[in-house]
């Protein structure tokens, strides 16, 4: 199993920035692939990026279309942390923001729905004003 906690998130001006971090205990972190779902009220919760666990030295990485160009995730995996760095932030983006984890049987699978993610942290709010 894996538990997870986000921070990072917070209240800022559209144009702004923002860096989620999640960490993770357990000492098989790199056997997951992760992600960061988002859910505003009253909407379906999205993955707006995911990445891979990796056997070697490559990520794969998704990102919804919304957020294409504009978030970019990582991760380190010698921290047990993922991070999601979200430039170029829109009011459209505040929602509340949830770490994801599952383990894959492949190091390239990136799930990218939110129903295939096993493991949820408690979530972070980001609220971006116009």
């Amino acid at each position: 199993q894996v538990q997870l906690a986000e921070s990072g998130g917070g209240l800022v001006q559209a144009g702004g920035s923002l860096r989620l971090s999640c960490a993770a205990s357990g000492r098989t972190f790199n056997t997951y692939a992760m992600g960061w779902v988002r859910q505003a009220p009253g909407k379906e919760r999205d993955v707006v990026a995911a990445i891979s666990w990796s056997g070697g030295s490559t990520y794969y990485t998704y990102y919804a279309g919304s957020v294409k160009g504009r978030f970019t995730i990582s991760r380190d995996n010698a921290k047990n942390t993922v991070y999601l760095q979200m430039n170029s932030l829109k009011p459209e983006d505040t929602a509340g923001y949830y770490c994801a984890a599952v383990r894959t049987d492949y190091s390239i699978m990136v799930p990218t729905t939110w129903k295939e993610y096993d493991y949820w942290g408690q979530g972070t709010q980001v609220t971006v004003s116009s």
